[in-house]
């Protein structure tokens, strides 16, 4: 079994889409974006997961009793009926993408310890431009600083699903794979996917003006708690001065 890793709008309807034109089984039912659709049975087990972690205050989540409690059975049956044209298939490749996955991603770990786990990485400031279900975590149960600035919800959203992958120990089956490395090496990118599943993969088109749209973006789009993965991931760091702004704006 495959899953995919990655907030909403990191470009992982890439993958989805690559996965299915290459035979993998990824449910009965997709959107336009690759997602296994209706999603509710998995936003409850979200709301479940959501219980057994800690609001710090600020940008600061305590997931340690997610990662140590039994998982609930409540969570479990919400899962297994979101999933259930996956697990019931008989296809010996099969899989599934819907971004809010990684809202439950230690407990999907704990259930599918055995499952290649795809983690899709997408430059933060093209992340929060659009707008995507995951945006007000409160939606899922999240706490986080009230707000009404709707790019700070969004990189708020990005930073709490990037801090709970990173908190996360990472399972036997795991890659990173950057979309705009996607988009602009594919072959050596799907060199790395195809070694990694065991198994060849199909290509499909990709547009080079899908990457770095927020040098073309005229609202605010960085915010200084991305740095931190933002030099991890080897993506362009804005100029002192703009960095400076914008970690204003988040702290007010």
């Amino acid at each position: 079994m495959i899953t995919v890793i990655g907030r909403g709008h990191s470009g992982t309807r890439t993958i989805s889409h690559t996965l299915y034109a290459s035979g993998v089984y990824m449910g009965q039912t997709l959107n336009p974006s690759g997602d296994l659709v209706p999603a509710f049975a998995m936003y409850d087990a979200c709301r479940v997961f959501a219980r057994y972690v800690k609001w710090n205050g600020d940008l600061s989540w305590d997931f340690s009793r997610a990662h140590e409690t039994d998982i609930p059975e409540v969570f479990t049956r919400n899962l297994n009926r979101y999933l259930e044209s996956v697990l019931n298939h008989s296809r010996p490749l099969k899989g599934w993408k819907v971004p809010e996955t990684t809202l439950v991603f230690p407990w999907i770990l704990r259930l599918f310890p055995d499952m290649h786990y795809i983690f899709w990485i997408r430059n933060p400031r093209d992340c929060i431009i659009g707008r995507h279900k995951t945006d007000d975590l409160r939606d899922f149960g999240i706490q986080y600083p009230e707000t009404d600035d709707e790019r700070l919800r969004r990189a708020i959203s990005w930073k709490y699903q990037y801090d709970l992958v990173k908190s996360t120990p990472k399972p036997k089956r795991w890659i990173e794979v950057r979309f705009e490395d996607f988009v602009l090496k594919q072959e050596e990118t799907l060199e790395r996917l195809q070694d990694f599943l065991g198994m060849p993969l199909a290509r499909i088109i990709m547009r080079k003006d899908t990457i770095n749209r927020w040098q073309r973006d005229q609202g605010l789009n960085y915010f200084d708690f991305f740095e931190p993965a933002m030099r991890e991931y080897n993506y362009e760091m804005p100029p002192a001065a703009i960095a400076a702004a914008p970690a204003r704006s988040a702290a007010e």
